[in-house]
């Protein structure tokens, strides 16, 4: 869908990264590269890191920062994009940072998403 962009898809389980390999090279995908392991392990330098709610933001924000390229090239600055549960106002106090929060509800009708939503956090 976006072949100008690149991903580095990273996942502490194995099976998850030769899964999502297998997908990339049956349909052909050229710009994503896979690494099994850690946000702790990953090196390189991204415009945007995107992550499921894998712990609270503020933890998350931290790990994640080094991994942030300084160079903005987008219509948004360089961040983190999370998908989060309910009840983030705890959360998103204490990142002292500028974020977005937008409902999934907004935009799917199912009830899995009604107490879903999406952060953006400018780092």
């Amino acid at each position: 869908m976006w072949p100008d962009c690149r991903f580095h898809l990273i996942d502490r389980v194995g099976k998850k990264i030769k899964v999502a390999t297998a997908i990339a090279d049956e349909i052909g995908l050229t710009n994503v590269t896979f690494q099994h392991g850690d946000i702790g392990e990953c090196h390189g330098k991204y415009d945007f890191i995107v992550s499921r709610a894998v712990m609270q933001l503020d933890d998350l924000v931290a790990c994640v920062r080094r991994n942030v390229s300084t160079t903005d090239r987008n219509a948004f600055p360089n961040g983190l994009i999370c998908l989060k549960g309910a009840g983030l106002d705890d959360e998103t106090r204490r990142i002292n940072r500028p974020f977005i929060e937008v409902p999934l509800s907004d935009y799917f009708t199912e009830n899995y998403f009604d107490s879903k939503a999406l952060i953006y956090v400018e780092l």
